[in-house]
């Protein structure tokens, strides 16, 4: 935990945050080792972020002064990612990936290769989304989650959604075989979609390249969906 993020419900009078999370005062007491009038960095979710005194701490709650926050978070990334939803435990890594790369928009699309299975994991949750987000805000010193979209119908989303998403932006689909090498260094919004394990089916990357995707390829080689958008990122941005 590289920052405290704090909720705005965590405020008193834009001077005192009081946590009383138990991940949250565990990692205080177990990792930070933190002690009272140790100074922390501290981020306010949707906010500002810098460092505070610790006031207080004990087994039910921590004070911190966050008068003097007053840094901007990192700047996003000029993306709008639209991922088949993979498997629940690549799901968890991913969610805290992405976020702490600097993604804000996030599309969960379903797909021919997607087991139906994967729409009832509890790891769909809110609350379970929502811990996920915090932990990549958390690694990063970031203070603004993505905001995380389901789409459970492939066409639905392709035919009504999909155009909207484009207007103004990049279209990029990456998958195997495509004519193109991922481009790097793009500063333009820009929408990436990457399908699931085994890739996506010939109509859906007709259907993707109808509506305005370009195809492009990250190599030769066939890559996990964890792996294959940290580098798909990494590059293009």
């Amino acid at each position: 935990m590289n920052l405290i993020l704090l909720s705005p419900d965590d405020i008193e009078n834009d001077r005192l945050a009081r946590v009383r999370d138990p991940r949250r005062l565990a990692h205080l007491r177990e990792v930070h080792r933190a002690r009272e009038g140790d100074a922390m960095t501290l981020g306010i979710e949707g906010g500002a972020l810098g460092r505070g005194e610790l006031l207080t701490l004990n087994d039910t709650e921590a004070v911190f002064d966050v008068s003097a926050l007053d840094q901007a978070p990192p700047a996003p990334l000029p993306v709008h990612l639209v991922l088949a939803l993979p498997r629940p435990r690549m799901l968890a890594r991913t969610l805290e990936h992405v976020t702490a790369l600097g993604v804000k928009e996030l599309t969960l699309l379903n797909t021919r290769r997607v087991e139906k299975s994967y729409w009832q994991s509890p790891e769909l949750s809110e609350d379970k989304i929502r811990r996920h987000l915090e932990l990549g805000l958390e690694q990063a010193r970031d203070t603004r989650p993505p905001r995380v979209t389901l789409a459970k119908g492939f066409r639905p989303f392709v035919e009504d959604d999909l155009p909207g998403l484009l207007a103004g932006r990049r279209g990029l689909l990456a998958h195997p075989g495509m004519p193109d090498a991922c481009p790097r260094g793009v500063e333009a919004p820009t929408l990436l979609v990457v399908g699931p394990e085994g890739g996506f089916i010939p109509w859906e990357v007709e259907k993707l390249v109808e509506a305005g995707c370009h195809g492009v390829h990250m190599g030769p080689r066939i890559l996990r969906v964890e792996t294959a958008v940290t580098a798909l990122l990494a590059r293009l941005f």
